[in-house]
C-alpha cells in the first residue's frame, strides 16, 4: 500500500476507559438489499477507484469516491412530517434537539398489536420529551422472509394517538413498520407525524440498552424537500450507572 498512515480497521476511538457504553442501533445498508419491501433497492457503484485516482495526485496519495442510488426508506431511517403531510417539515427543518442525545424511554412489549395500555402504564410524564424506543425484538428476523410477512408488531391507532398526545421528542421501533401494513391505512404514521414528532423505523440491537439512563441519537443529513432518510442511530449511557 502507498498509504502514509494506515488507520485502524475497526474504527474505534479508544474510548474504552471513558466509562461510556454505546450501542449501534442501525442496520447496515447493503447494495441490492435493505430498502423497504417493494421499493427500489440501493445500488452502490464506484465513481472513482483508488487505482484510478492515483494519476490525479502525487505519488503516495489516493482516494475512493462511490455513488449510492437509493430511496429514503433504506436501512434504518427517520421520517419527518413531510413524509405524510405536504406542509410538514422536511429533513432540513428537523430540530436536532429531537434526535441528538435525547433521554431514552425503552418500552418493552410482546404484543403484536401494541395497545395504548403499553404506554399508559408508564404515564405521560415518563414519555414527554423523551426518545420513546419500542423494543419488540422483531429485528432478529431482519433479512428473512418473516421480517416483512405482515405479522410484525405495530401500534394500534389508539396507542399512536396516546403516544402522540404524550409529546415525546421522537419515536422509534425495531420492527418493519409502526403501522399494520396488511391494510391501506396508516393511522400510527399520521398520528405521530401529524403531531410533529419524527419517527425512526427498523431499529436494531435494542436488547443492548439498559431500561433507563440511555441517550438516543438518530441524525439524518439535512436534505431540503425530502421527508425520509437513513440514519446512524445509536444509544449511549454510563457504564457506572
Amino acid at each position: 500500500m502507498n498509504n502514509r498512515t494506515t488507520p485502524r480497521s475497526d474504527g474505534r476511538l479508544g474510548l474504552h476507559g471513558s466509562g461510556a457504553a454505546f450501542a449501534d442501533l442501525s442496520h447496515e445498508i447493503v447494495s441490492g438489499a435493505t430498502a423497504y419491501p417493494g421499493l427500489p433497492q440501493p445500488e452502490l457503484t464506484s465513481y472513482l477507484t483508488h487505482e484510478q485516482s492515483r494519476k490525479l495526485y502525487d505519488e503516495g496519495y489516493q482516494f475512493q469516491t462511490s455513488r449510492l442510488c437509493m430511496v429514503g426508506q433504506t436501512g434504518t431511517y427517520l421520517d419527518t412530517p413531510l413524509h405524510a403531510f405536504p406542509d410538514g417539515y422536511d429533513l432540513s427543518g428537523l430540530d436536532l434537539r429531537r434526535v441528538a442525545q435525547v433521554p431514552a424511554c425503552v418500552v418493552d412489549t410482546d404484543e403484536r398489536e401494541i395497545s395504548a395500555a403499553c404506554f399508559a402504564r408508564l404515564g405521560r410524564r415518563a414519555l414527554e420529551g423523551r426518545a420513546v424506543l419500542i423494543r419488540t425484538g422483531w429485528s432478529r428476523y431482519w433479512g428473512t422472509e418473516t421480517y416483512a410477512n405482515g405479522d410484525h408488531p405495530h401500534l394500534t391507532g389508539e396507542a399512536a394517538r396516546f403516544l402522540a398526545d404524550a409529546g415525546p421528542a421522537v419515536v422509534g421501533i425495531d420492527s418493519l413498520n409502526v403501522d399494520d401494513t396488511r391494510g391501506r391505512s396508516r393511522p400510527a404514521h399520521f398520528a405521530i407525524l401529524g403531531a410533529g414528532i419524527p419517527l425512526v423505523e427498523h431499529l436494531t440491537n435494542l436488547h443492548e440498552l439498559p431500561t433507563g439512563g440511555a441517550r438516543f441519537t438518530a441524525v439524518p443529513v439535512p436534505v431540503a424537500g425530502m421527508g425520509t432518510f437513513p440514519v446512524r442511530a445509536l444509544a449511549s449511557w454510563s457504564r457506572w450507572t
